[in-house]
């Protein structure tokens, strides 16, 4: 299985405040964030994280952090992608373009106004805007063909390919 996320801020506490997210401290956040992740991504499944994995603390605890996190691991940089070793992930890209079974995405921490593919029914799927779960259902009410896939938006779980693929019709 395929799964996406973003935005998890393992180890940010301002994060918490900013965002509104429903946790006591960073502790709670990092241990939730992870169990989230990982009672839906088993070691034999792909996860997309575009962007901003880790912020704040130490590269020695943001990495046993990552390591915790159960998949084939790919990570999109985001702005705040700098304390962490790279070797924990299987891939580390600014920008991906992939096909699964035949649709095309366009992968990136940010969202952009065009990408590759667009008006050829391409899903550019992002983060770094921590919208609340409201927001894709909007974009998608006004045709537009992004998905944030940043915690924040998908109450603080991943999201499935197939969970993607449904939610604009094309299952």
């Amino acid at each position: 299985m395929i799964y996406f996320t973003a935005d998890l801020h393992l180890n940010h506490s301002g994060i918490i405040q900013m965002c509104g997210r429903p946790f006591a401290n960073v502790e709670e956040m990092n241990h939730t964030l992870i169990a989230n992740i990982n009672a839906r991504v088993k070691q034999h499944d792909t996860l997309y994280i575009l962007g901003d994995v880790a912020h704040k603390g130490t590269v020695k605890e943001a990495n046993r952090l990552i390591a915790q996190i159960n998949g084939k691991k790919i990570l999109l940089r985001g702005n705040h992608d700098r304390h962490y070793d790279e070797c924990l992930f299987a891939d580390v890209s600014d920008f991906l373009e992939v096909n699964f079974d035949g649709q095309h995405f366009a992968l990136f921490h940010y969202l952009i106004e065009e990408w590759p593919r667009m008006w050829h029914g391409s899903i550019h799927l992002h983060g770094h805007q921590h919208n609340k779960p409201e927001h894709n259902e909007a974009m998608r009410k006004q045709g537009l063909l992004h998905y944030d896939v940043g915690v924040d938006a998908n109450y603080y779980c991943p999201v499935s390919l197939l969970e993607i693929l449904a939610f604009f019709g094309m299952e």
